[in-house]
């Protein structure tokens, strides 16, 4: 595995320490303020004529990102997680540990430095070594040029890598946790309350999805991963509870692409006695304070489009089909001529009800053109099994999608609590599963039994949290803001696999 030439150099720097009694991987550290506590401490030495502070010394560490030796001297580069320093190191302050640092130090190796402040002679500040310590020995060099390499895979596959060389891939995972932590704040601040719901589901519900299946040795039963946490959301709303979010993460075994994962994060929030229209103004708010907690301009780049926050739109289903996907309205009432059109355009599944082809045609012809923040309202009632219906019109749901930047970041409706109608619309999706349908929904009793008791009138909503770091960080494609993704295995992971199974049998 550690066959590599570079690799063996390294290992021998590391059989040199243990030589001299220095532990090349020691576990005792210390640290009295951080690169970037030094940097705005200290920085003002840079207009002064004395630029240095012999009587203040602290210790620091970090990976070491630069190393340039000259002589009796060094100047070494040192990022710990939030900033980068540079380190003088001298013969004459560490006498014996200078001539074992440059018979062994590399760039990628961590350590801890004694020193003082001061300013070179160049107008850097700097921390100048009274003490040294190997902490961690790198035995596998860094790439030269990451950025410059061609399979860009590499980056997801060993994100560790990405993560050390490339300092924006960073940033974005900070935005990303600082994004949730305000999530969470948002919905505390309204009253709602954080729960936690089975991950490994009986029944796979809550959305049309086909999902993972595993099997409980213990209770010999398969169990699935759950694809959304809604139905147990709303038997909390039965129970009593009147405002309730969970964040977590929600698996679904379908294929994967810039804006799809099998597993990826959510928050799911309902609210018992409002509307999806409260939900439509929620919403609003909560992109409002997102923008100002991080700091981020109403108006924002993603990709090739700019992104107006002060300007959301509300347009109904089947006026976004004709206004901005140019279907005809007369095609659009029409489910005879509206299969006809598809089938010019697109390999059609059959059977399709009236509603399926509804969100075909919405799919060509309407989403990726939703830039501007769009809330499209007035679903068809056959693609929203949990959704209330309309009272004027049975054939549409009280339900809501929010587009951005042509694509869906939240799904919101006014939930169906007529247990009646739901074990019905249970009724349909079995049948559509029976017909081929591997994304409809299972029958869930206990659910229909849950809603029996009565649940008081409730919105819900999702908001997918991969998709909005996404918009926030102007990324290209999900992998760019889920820390490890997941990725088509390589041929030595499949020979590995492989050779695990014949082992297990």
């Amino acid at each position: 595995m550690f066959s590599n030439q570079y690799i063996q150099q390294r290992l021998s720097k590391a059989q040199i320490l243990r030589d001299h009694q220095k532990n090349p991987y020691d576990n005792q550290s210390k640290k009295t303020i951080t690169n970037r506590e030094f940097i705005q401490k200290f920085s003002y030495l840079k207009d002064q004529e004395n630029n240095k502070l012999l009587e203040q010394k602290f210790y620091v560490t970090g990976r070491v990102k630069l190393l340039r030796m000259m002589g009796k001297a060094c100047f070494i580069n040192i990022e710990d997680s939030n900033a980068n320093i540079q380190i003088y190191a001298s013969q004459n302050d560490l006498q014996d540990d200078f001539e074992l640092l440059k018979k062994t130090l590399e760039v990628g190796d961590f350590i801890n430095v004694y020193g003082y402040p001061f300013v070179t002679k160049t107008g850097e500040l700097s921390l100048h070594a009274l003490e040294y310590k190997l902490l961690t020995k790198a035995i596998v060099p860094l790439p030269e040029k990451f950025h410059g390499l061609t399979d860009i895979e590499l980056r997801y596959r060993q994100r560790y890598v990405d993560l050390i060389m490339n300092k924006e891939v960073k940033e974005t995972f900070v935005l990303r946790s600082k994004i949730i932590s305000h999530i969470r704040k948002f919905f505390e601040s309204k009253g709602f309350l954080e729960v936690e719901t089975p991950m490994l589901h009986p029944i796979p519900g809550g959305a049309n999805a086909r999902p993972f299946i595993t099997h409980h040795n213990a209770l010999d039963v398969d169990r699935y991963l759950r694809i959304a946490p809604e139905l147990y959301l709303k038997r909390l709303i039965v129970g009593g509870f009147e405002a309730v979010f969970e964040m977590n993460r929600n698996f679904r075994n379908e294929g994967m692409d810039h804006s799809h994962n099998p597993e990826f994060t959510m928050i799911e929030f309902y609210w018992a006695y409002k509307t999806y229209e409260d939900l439509i103004a929620l919403t609003k708010e909560f992109f409002a304070y997102l923008l100002d907690a991080l700091k981020l301009p109403k108006i924002l780049q993603h990709n090739e489009h700019e992104i107006n926050f002060e300007n959301f739109q509300v347009i109904s289903y089947k006026d976004a089909l004709e206004t901005i996907g140019g279907i005809s309205r007369e095609v659009i009432e029409n489910e005879k001529k509206l299969h006809e059109f598809l089938a010019q355009h697109t390999k059609l599944e059959s059977p399709m009800s009236y509603g399926k082809l509804l969100g075909e045609a919405f799919d060509l012809f309407v989403e990726e053109k939703l830039i501007n923040p769009t809330f499209i309202t007035q679903y068809p009632i056959d693609i929203s099994p949990l959704a209330r219906r309309n009272d004027n019109n049975p054939e549409i749901a009280d339900r809501f999608e929010l587009f951005i930047g042509g694509k869906e970041i939240s799904n919101g409706f006014s939930e169906l609590n007529d247990p009646l109608d739901q074990l019905e619309r249970f009724k349909q999706q079995v049948k559509a599963k029976d017909a081929g349908d591997e994304e409809a929904q299972y029958m869930d009793e206990d659910y229909v039994w849950a809603l029996g008791y009565g649940m008081p009138p409730t919105a819900g909503q999702g908001i997918g949290i991969d998709r909005l770091v996404m918009l926030f960080s102007n990324a290209k494609t999900i992998k760019d803001v889920i820390l490890f993704p997941a990725m088509k295995p390589t041929k030595t992971q499949l020979d590995i696999h492989e050779n695990t199974i014949k082992q297990e049998r």
